[in-house]
This record gives structure tokens, sequence and C-alpha cells, in this order.
């Protein structure tokens, strides 16, 4: 009991900052960094955010999938036994990839748009026209992935949600009645 608590907890709660932080970054950071008096502020201004936010999201990410690992070694026997339970665990392989992917790949454009300081930028993903091309580039792709990874993690807590409904015991005995017939 105390392992499924700990490997729940450490998933949701890495779920929740993933997902809340990678959110309030694309809603805030991002374009609060375009209040600044000059453009070139801007880009200082977000690349110390994220560059902030990079370890705790780590962090995040680590206790999301060390928990995730311990749900499934925990329900290992439903996943096997209980219809549908290996299907949602596939679907939730699936969009934690996915994330994954998004989160890494936003850090590469973050990290080439932080290795030329403080250029002139409209804010964390617009940039302004004396932007270098680089910078620009990489912002552009900024602009829609910011919305990727808080969309797909998004996505994680709902199918979450969806697991938790499989444990009810009605919906237990119910999947493993079907996998029997």
């Amino acid at each position: 009991m105390v392992l499924n608590t700990v490997s729940r907890s450490l998933h949701d709660l890495g779920l929740a900052a993933w997902f809340g932080g990678t959110l309030a970054n694309a809603v805030a950071l991002n374009r609060a960094a375009g209040q600044t008096r000059r453009l070139s502020d801007a880009g200082a201004v977000t690349n110390s955010g994220w560059n902030a936010w990079t370890p705790v999201n780590a962090a995040a990410i680590g206790a999301h999938l060390a928990g995730s690992v311990g749900q499934l070694l925990g329900n290992r026997g439903r996943v096997a036994g209980q219809a549908g339970v290996g299907t949602m665990s596939l679907v939730k392989t699936g969009l934690t990839v996915g994330a994954l992917g998004a989160s890494g790949y936003a850090r590469l454009l973050g990290k080439k748009v932080a290795e030329h300081g403080n250029v002139p930028v409209e804010d964390g993903t617009t940039p302004s026209e004396m932007t270098p091309e680089p910078v620009a580039k990489a912002q552009r792709q900024l602009t829609a992935l910011q919305w990727v990874v808080p969309a797909v993690t998004g996505a994680l807590v709902v199918v979450s949600a969806f697991a938790g409904e499989q444990q009810r015991p009605r919906s237990v005995i119910r999947g493993l009645a079907h996998r029997l017939t």
C-alpha cells in the first residue's frame, strides 16, 4: 500500500508540475518578457526564466517517470487481466514518449536561443526585425511547440483520470469478466 501511495504521488505530482509549469511559461513568461523596456532585455528575461525552470522540469519529469514505472509494476496483474487496462497503458506510454520528445526538442531550441545571449526579440517566442535568423527560426518553432507540451501532458492527466476510473471495483469486475468471455 505504501509503495502504491509513493508511486501515485510521484506520478501525479511530477505530471502536475510538468503540465502546470510549461503551461504557465507559455501563457505568462514568454508573453511577459515582451513587457521589458528594451527588446534585448526580453530575450534575457525569457532565457533566465526557462533556464530556472529546466532543473525543476527535469525533476518533475523524473518523478513522473519513476511513479509511472511504480504504478505499472503495482498494477501489472490488472494490465494483463482486465480488459482495456493494457490499451490505456499503451496510450499513456505513447503520450509520455510524445511529451518527452516535445520537451526535449523545446529545450534544444531554447538552448539555441539562449546561446545568442541578449538578442532583440518581441517576447519569448516572437522575433523582432533585428533578431538574428538562427534565433528567429528557433523562436518560430517554439511558438507552436510551447503549446504542444502542455497539450500532451494535459492529455496524460485525462488518461490518468480514466485509469483511476478503471480501478473502481465495478470496472475491475466488468473488465475481468470481459476478458474471460
